[in-house]
């Protein structure tokens, strides 16, 4: 996505110059268990080692697609400093260089083989990713959105998944409609199949008219062979300005999966409740109306964490980041809770884990840089830049002040999504993500949590050279 370059671009006045910067700064968070936590920085794949220029690095998925017990990562990069076009080439001949690429994993958290899974207009401007066993063979195949137009399925071939190339199918309805921003693969109706929901943004570059208009979240259905593109058919939720998430999650507790959509024309979030049966969908429709925000939805997690048996939200809104409690009745009001801010960075990417290992949920965070791509600029702290940082649970039913816990500030990020695990085993959370905006040091990475008797600096890169840490404002 284009994110426009905001502020004066200045060089750093003499007293912020020599202010500490984020990574830098001793750490004050503290586990459960009384030690420090600091995070350290581990580059899972990038251009570097890839070959190739491997950037705009955006959607993160992980599942074991080869069998062997270890997780794997199918990550998506647009591989673009500037968008290549402002409307989808209905011949795809696009002239973008995006890419799908697969890290398989292994028993050492540092070893990796990372392949090329789909490259040039196959995934054109590659936005997003699924996985779900499609044709139920046993192995996990791959749906990705491509934002410069269309939705493209990569069947796993099974034993050889490392170096055969997998067979793949561009949806043909979706060809040269759109912008697909979101996908995700779930069985909707119990029928043992996966559908697919997926956003429509309308255009990869919006102007004024693309806001004016309503563009589509679907749901895709496949019966038969999925390689064929007559055994697709669609099935249109709804028209919305911009729609930029169509999310199954049980959002009502009734034990089959709804939808959550999040719409940036509007500014709002809906749920369609489930109703389905198998072999047959059917949703109804919900506003989601909050009191105290209003929120986009692009990125969203889901917890109950006030106690009451029921689904909050989690995402961000007015400018920050909130939680939205369910109401008894789902047609009341959703209040909005804040957890807190970035300013004047963005919230972006979240993720809700245990990271202080006190049984509440604390929230991962990242934000988008808002310069140039390619080099660092003269953009100063009151800029918006690339930050990672976490927000720790107050406690108690979460309507308390959460404490923020800055990780890192650099001058070029873009952090929309992390997905927690414990990739060394070592009994606490780490963090999987991606990173854009930061040529040449786009891609995958994973953050370890290293936790100490003493405090450390608060971010370990994994680089000598890289994009240059900031103070905060």
């Amino acid at each position: 996505m284009l994110i426009a370059c905001v502020g004066l671009f200045l060089a750093l006045p003499p007293a912020v110059a020599a202010q500490p910067t984020v990574g830098d700064t001793p750490t004050r968070a503290r586990a459960e268990d009384g030690r420090y936590i600091s995070w350290r920085e581990h580059i899972i794949d990038e251009p570097a080692t890839a070959g190739f220029n491997l950037s705009g690095s955006d959607g993160l998925v992980m599942a074991d697609l080869d069998g062997d017990g270890f997780e794997d990562i199918v990550s998506v990069h647009e591989s673009d400093s500037e968008y290549d076009s402002a409307e989808p080439d209905p011949d795809f001949d696009v002239g973008t260089d995006g890419h799908v690429r697969i890290a398989f994993g292994s028993a050492d958290p540092d070893v990796w083989t990372n392949v090329t899974l789909a490259e040039g207009a196959d995934a054109s401007a590659a936005e997003d990713a699924a996985i779900a066993d499609v044709n139920r063979d046993g192995h996990l195949d791959v749906m990705v959105a491509a934002e410069l137009a269309h939705l493209i399925y990569l069947q796993n071939p099974g034993a050889t998944a490392r170096t055969a190339r997998w067979p793949r199918l561009i949806l043909p309805m979706t060809k040269g409609q759109g912008s697909y921003i979101r996908v995700f693969a779930a069985d909707l109706d119990g029928d043992g199949r996966p559908e697919v929901t997926a956003a429509n943004k309308g255009a990869q570059r919006l102007g004024p008219a693309d806001f004016a208009r309503s563009t589509p979240v679907v749901i895709y259905q496949v019966r038969g062979d999925p390689l064929q593109g007559e055994s697709w058919s669609e099935t249109q939720l709804g028209r919305y300005s911009v729609p930029q998430n169509a999310e199954p999650v049980d959002l009502d507790g009734d034990g089959d999966l709804d939808i959550v959509v999040g719409t940036r024309g509007e500014n709002r979030l809906v749920f369609f409740e489930n109703l389905s049966r198998p072999g047959h969908l059917e949703f109804r429709e919900h506003a989601i109306g909050i009191n105290g925000a209003s929120a986009a939805g692009f990125n969203l997690d889901y917890a109950d964490l006030n106690g009451d048996g029921r689904l909050d939200i989690i995402g961000a809104a007015n400018g920050g980041l909130a939680w939205l409690e369910q109401p008894a009745l789902v047609d009341d009001a959703w209040n909005a809770h804040r957890i807190g801010t970035f300013a004047p960075d963005s919230m972006t990417g979240l993720e809700m884990a245990d990271i202080d290992g006190d049984g509440d949920l604390d929230v991962m965070a990242g934000s988008y840089s808002g310069g140039t791509r390619e080099d660092d600029g003269d953009v100063t702290v009151d800029d918006p830049l690339g930050r990672i940082g976490w927000f720790e649970h107050p406690g108690g039913d979460g309507t308390g002040p959460w404490t923020r816990h800055d990780v890192s500030r650099r001058k070029r990020g873009m952090y929309d999504k992390f997905i927690a695990h414990d990739a060394d085993g070592d009994g606490d959370v780490d963090f999987f993500g991606t990173r854009g905006n930061s040529a040449p040091y786009d891609g995958v990475y994973w953050l370890e949590q290293v936790r100490s008797d003493a405090p450390r600096p608060a971010f370990e890169p994994a680089r000598s050279e890289d994009s240059p840490e900031m103070p905060l404002v």
